[in-house]
């Protein structure tokens, strides 16, 4: 166990490496200075605008038609075809049962779930993980790097943006052949994950871009460190 995890750890690290050796050395330093701010405040105020005109109405005119029944099966269905990335994450970080939790949990809810629209394994005691490969990065000491904000996708730092690649390729929506199927089930994807969000805008104070700064960096360290952090926030 100890030898495949140094190994695991060996090829992450050159992995990493070999793809951020011509990055800025900026992508070491510390995410909270936001070294980048000048560029990140003017993609954010696209995005901030682009939501509020578009993707928001859009979701709350989802959530205004569609039944809370139907909003959670969709919602499951959503989240048992993100427990393939989840699998795929804990195995590289050598997180043995919690990757065989991811397995039982996308065997039962596509079975007895019916295709996940009845998440049955939460109540069985089988919880649910939530890892990407960014999380799997920092797993294995990748620093974050400064803060950035992309374009469209949004908060994010110097090693969680190209960490949205090796996910985008565990998504099994990505594998249907017919693409009208393909993209409908990207757009329902989009404004599910969108609405999950809307009531917890209330709890955005004060300046909006510092806010979500600080809620993302914050939330990721928790998630990397497993809970295990200096400051309770």
């Amino acid at each position: 166990m100890c030898a495949y995890r140094s190994t695991l750890s060996r090829c992450v690290q050159v992995l990493t490496c070999a793809g951020f050796i011509t990055l800025s050395p900026l992508a070491w330093a510390n995410s909270d200075a936001d070294p980048w701010e000048g560029i990140n405040r003017p993609i954010f105020s696209f995005n901030d605008t682009l939501d509020t005109y578009a993707l928001k109405p859009l979701a709350q005119g989802y959530q205004f038609v569609t039944p809370r029944i139907a909003q959670d099966g969709i919602h499951n269905v959503f989240n048992n075809l993100g427990e393939v990335k989840n699998l795929a994450n804990n195995l590289l970080q050598a997180k043995f049962h919690s990757a065989g939790v991811d397995t039982s949990r996308f065997l039962l809810n596509s079975t007895v779930g019916l295709v996940g629209l009845i998440d049955i394994a939460t109540p069985m005691g089988l919880r649910r993980s939530d890892e990407d490969f960014g999380q799997t990065l920092g797993h294995w000491g990748v620093n974050s790097g400064p803060y950035l904000v992309l374009p469209l996708l949004g908060p994010s730092t110097l090693r969680d943006a190209p960490a949205v690649l090796p996910d985008a390729y565990a998504n099994p929506v990505r594998y249907i052949g017919d693409v009208p199927t393909r993209n409908s089930l990207y757009g329902v994807g989009l404004i599910d994950g969108r609405a999950q969000y809307i009531k917890s805008e209330k709890l955005i104070t004060g300046d909006k871009y510092n806010s979500i700064r600080s809620v993302y960096l914050q939330s990721r360290e928790f998630k990397i460190r497993a809970g295990n952090v200096e400051d309770d926030f």
